[in-house]
């Protein structure tokens, strides 16, 4: 059982090393650890720092975000044979003493991906209210999409077996946290969190959520394409029947007048907006059967990235699919 640990990290060079020497170097039930720091483009000693203290280092040549450095994370972990991959942030908020109980329903095969719930204790000192609120709306609007309940979706300190690392087609590089979840639990992978400690410094800004405005812009956008690719009809097919009852109604209540009266005037403008939405709706219900063809395209693509990955990455003889 290998395990690697890795750290994103931007000009961390005043923690890096800390960190990497707090993190466990023997676990029950695991073979080797390795220690990984994807260096986002850091403009001080992070990457030599890192080495250093004894961790493998994969530099960006610019910053790209924390979800391009997930990205290289998963693809370092599948080329090195991890078992199981554990991210963690490289300025020291997290415990490393709770990478056990992290592991441990992977261990235990009851989980595919494990993440830290920073929120079952209340909420953590000097996070702000803000921040928090925002992360609790963000968890919702997960619940809505997924149907299945979390508390916190937005963690860093997570750990993925090595079916969720071959499962894994990310493509956003402003974060990676709400994709993965959706992107795993439609594929019908085991999701769960555990409850975890977490400090966080006062005087310190988020580089990922420095913006709520933003954050909240780019993650639900992210959200919003992974739910067209998996939930087209969910989408389009809820907004094309709501404009077609729309329409039905407009025409409805014209009709309603016409009967009792014997003549459309004064509401002839009603049946025509009501026949506009009625078109529209149905235009867009087409594009709804479209986006569910292009959505099982999607899933035969997943399915052949899958495929593809276990015969790169997996010896033949240990090839054993999920459906």
């Amino acid at each position: 059982m290998k395990l690697i640990i890795y750290m994103p990290a931007l000009n961390e060079a005043e923690s890096i090393e800390v960190v990497i020497k707090s993190l466990p170097r023997s676990l029950d039930s695991v073979d080797e650890i390795q220690y990984l720091v994807i260096d986002d483009g850091s403009t001080d000693a992070t990457a030599s720092l890192a080495r250093t203290a004894g961790a493998c280092v994969v530099s960006h040549g610019r910053n790209l975000g924390v979800g391009a450095a997930f990205q290289s994370a998963v693809q370092f972990g599948l080329e090195n044979d991890a078992d199981i991959l554990v991210g963690i942030d490289a300025d020291g908020q997290f415990d490393p003493t709770e990478i056990p109980s992290l592991i441990e329903p992977i261990l235990h095969n009851k989980a595919d991906m494990v993440m830290g719930n920073r929120f079952a204790f209340g909420l953590p000192e000097y996070m702000p209210r803000l921040k928090y609120w925002g992360n609790q709306r963000m968890s919702q609007l997960i619940h809505y999409v997924s149907g299945q309940k979390f508390q916190d979706v937005s963690c860093g300190f997570r750990a993925y077996d090595r079916e969720a690392l071959l499962r894994l087609n990310n493509f956003a590089g402003f974060t990676y946290t709400h994709e993965t979840i959706l992107s795993l639990l439609f594929q019908r992978l085991r999701v769960m969190e555990v409850p975890i400690h977490v400090k966080y410094d006062p005087e310190r800004k988020s580089r990922v959520a420095g913006s709520l405005v933003r954050y909240a812009l780019q993650t639900s956008k992210i959200i919003l394409r992974v739910l067209l690719d998996y939930r087209p009809m969910r989408v389009f097919g809820t907004f094309g029947g709501s404009l077609v009852i729309v329409g039905v109604l407009f025409e409805a209540f014209l009709l309603g007048h016409y009967v009792f009266t014997g003549a459309f005037s004064p509401y002839k403008s009603v049946g025509f907006i009501g026949l506009g939405f009625f078109i529209f709706g149905m235009l867009v219900l087409i594009i709804a059967l479209i986006a569910d063809m292009l959505n099982r395209m999607r899933m035969n693509q997943d399915r052949l990235m899958y495929e593809i990955k276990k015969i790169k990455y997996v010896n033949r003889s240990d090839i054993s699919f999920k459906t």
